[in-house]
């Protein structure tokens, strides 16, 4: 086939088209990760959009305003902040021919952290594993945003997998399901939204009424990427119990996080959650899958990790699979 029939099938079937280039992605990001000298010298995308977070919300988060005002001011942010990484993504999505495959290709390969993630929780497993704590709580602290200086090697390890699973989903499984719903726009927004929740989205006196609409959004937006990503490790960890998972996950303090939490939790067969120390306070979280052990240790995370590498590589042959079915390959 020529070029240009080729990219007249491609232009013809644009879901498939969309399935392809998140298959390719997942396969990208985890073959090639983040590579750390391209990001010394440009900014990263989440980079801008946190600049653009933080300015507005230097701007418009004046803490003289009452709370309902402060509210206020937080949805013009989010609203603004929407428009921005919807327009971004529009015009990039404009590209025509090769570029604008190759620019969907990049950028959705940059807005997808599944190298990352395993690399970072691999850092805290390598000291573990051989008894240094200090640099293991070191790690963690780099990936986690709850205290670790004083946790003891199992809460280390439980960490260490609840932000595996968790961010299976936030990083790698929601970004690629809004851009497979809405193209570049929907997957700039969602990163967009998620960068200003990680940002503003705490419940103290200086984010709590601003940050609202953020925190809000990105619990929309993740409600089923979180689900899915359940499903996801349950069918990697030939886990069967659906009847747990649907009893603890929404036991959680958050409407998302339980999912996959509590799915990773099964297929480890370990307890996940408790208590943990945010920010000098404490955060009494419960305690997912009653059934598990309690001791987690190195050889689970590295358990989790793998879990991980299967879940990217069964996320690529299904959206291999699906655009087989819907005309791509079979055109």
């Amino acid at each position: 086939m020529v070029m240009s029939d080729l990219l007249q099938h491609i232009a013809s079937h644009p879901v498939s088209l969309a399935l392809v280039i998140t298959g390719c992605a997942l396969l990208l990001d985890l073959w090639i990760g983040e590579p750390v000298w391209l990001w010394r010298n440009v900014p990263h995308p989440v980079v801008l959009f946190g600049r653009a977070i933080s300015f507005l919300e230097k701007r418009l988060n004046n803490r003289k305003l009452s709370g309902k005002n402060r509210k206020r001011a937080g949805i013009i942010a989010a609203l603004c902040l929407v428009l921005l990484a919807g327009c971004a993504g529009m015009a990039l999505q404009q590209l025509d021919g090769i570029l604008g495959l190759s620019a969907q290709l990049v950028a959705v390969t940059i807005l997808l952290a599944g190298r990352s993630l395993y690399d970072h929780v691999a850092a805290v497993a390598r000291p573990l594993s051989s008894g240094d704590i200090s640099s293991a709580r070191y790690h963690l602290s780099m990936i986690v945003g709850r205290k670790t200086d004083a946790l003891a090697p199992d809460a280390i390890s439980r960490a260490a997998i609840e932000t595996t699973a968790e961010n299976l989903s936030d990083g790698v499984i929601a970004p690629a399901f809004w851009y497979l719903v809405l193209g570049l726009p929907g997957i700039f927004i969602y990163k967009m939204i998620n960068t200003a929740d990680s940002m503003i989205g705490y419940k103290n006196s200086r984010y709590y009424a601003f940050g609202w609409a953020a925190a809000l959004s990105d619990d929309v937006l993740n409600l089923v990427p979180a689900r899915l990503t359940a499903a996801l490790l349950m069918i990697c960890g030939r886990s069967a119990r659906i009847d747990l998972l649907q009893a603890d996950a929404p036991r959680h303090l958050s409407p998302n996080a339980g999912w996959p939490e509590m799915a990773m939790a099964l297929c480890l067969e370990l307890r996940l959650g408790g208590p943990r120390i945010y920010q000098g306070r404490q955060i009494d979280g419960v305690m997912l899958n009653h059934e598990g052990r309690d001791n987690a240790s190195a050889n689970d995370i590295t358990h989790a990790l793998r879990l991980l590498i299967t879940a990217l590589i069964l996320s690529a042959i299904l959206c291999f699979g699906l655009a087989y079915l819907t005309g791509y390959f079979a055109g």
